[in-house]
């Protein structure tokens, strides 16, 4: 087997696997397992599901190390895996993986279609994805947005300690918007999204967790927002805004004295570059099947795609008004950061 029919043997068991994955995710079988051993009759029972099924199920999630095989007592979960699979909001939660592999390949013929038209898929069109991509970010709103990321920079983290007005745009499902909301008791917290099913879900977010009353959610255009913020986050969604310019111009007029735009975005090489490292692999995939087709949707000034390299954010921040934005020494596998003020 040649060198690129490895890749794509490698690749297609990745798939494949992620996809049982969403299976024991959606049908509860992970959770079922948590607490011991099951034989194949026993997990049927507890999950509602075929034995059949569920026996073909456990010798596969064990074949692919997923699953220990107990002998007479049946299959346990791996060690680690409750945590990867289960612990949602967890430091070490990945579960969602597989909801994101599926949503993207749900969507595919679309995008087939989409490239020979030149058309858009509207972001509403991709549940399971705004899903996966809420539960892959979630454990680092959780774990590391007020622990880490905003501590690094003195400035932001005193305003924050003392009181402040945040408007968090592109907001999604709104995990970072309460993390926020929980680490710093005495803000207040707005969320923008474009997404209606997003906001539906971010606002039962806020009010499971306790912080309605200082956690609103707004459906609108981030470029149309109004008010005055002392602080603007903008996570993982500057590079899907088809007006990015448009964006940073009103968050510029948005901001009180002294405030700053605090945005995460991809980690990518500041020059194309090919082949690639994994991340940047992973977000030009995800570009050609998700972000770019979604942002074509919307009429865009600009359809960036996900791969949004520094000097690019840099140039935009400028051309809205920043005179010297900053890409601050945040590090993170995924995301890198920057100020403007």
């Amino acid at each position: 087997m040649t060198a690129i029919g490895e890749r794509l043997f490698g690749a297609l068991l990745g798939a494949a696997e992620l996809c049982t994955v969403e299976i024991g995710r959606q049908l509860g079988l992970y959770a079922a397992l948590r607490d011991g051993p099951l034989t194949a009759a026993e997990l049927a029972k507890a999950a509602n599901i075929d034995e059949r099924y569920a026996r073909e199920w456990l010798e596969q999630q064990a074949a692919a190390g997923f699953a220990l095989a107990s002998g007479a007592a049946g299959f346990a979960l791996a060690p680690g895996a409750a945590e990867v699979l289960l612990d949602e909001g967890g430091p070490e939660y990945a579960g969602a993986a597989g909801q994101f592999a599926v949503g993207v390949a749900l969507l595919t013929p679309r995008v087939i279609e989409a490239f020979r038209t030149g058309e858009g898929i509207p972001y509403s069109a991709y549940a399971d994805v705004r899903h996966g991509i809420a539960g892959f970010n979630r454990p680092m709103f959780d774990h590391l947005l007020t622990g880490t990321w905003l501590p690094a920079v003195p400035e932001i983290e005193t305003r924050l300690r003392a009181g402040a007005s945040v408007l968090d745009l592109g907001c999604g499902m709104g995990y970072s918007s309460v993390a926020l909301a929980l680490a710093y008791p005495g803000i207040t917290v707005r969320g923008a999204d474009l997404d209606e099913h997003s906001v539906a879900v971010a606002r039962e977010v806020a009010a499971a967790a306790g912080v309605a009353d200082r956690v609103s959610f707004t459906l609108a255009d981030a470029a149309a927002v109004t008010g005055d913020y002392d602080l603007i986050t903008i996570f993982e969604a500057l590079h899907d805004m088809g007006d990015p310019v448009g964006v940073l111009r009103n968050a510029r007029a948005l901001l009180t004295p002294g405030g700053s735009v605090f945005i995460a975005d991809e980690r990518v090489a500041d020059e194309f570059t090919a082949p690639a490292g994994e991340v940047e692999r992973l977000q030009y995939a995800f570009s050609v099947l998700h972000c770019l087709p979604a942002t074509r949707a919307e009429n865009p000034v600009i359809a960036n795609g996900t791969v949004l390299r520094a000097p690019t954010l840099l140039r935009w921040a400028r051309e809205a008004g920043f005179a010297a934005p900053e890409v601050l020494g945040i590090d993170n596998d995924f995301w890198r950061f920057y100020r403007l003020r």
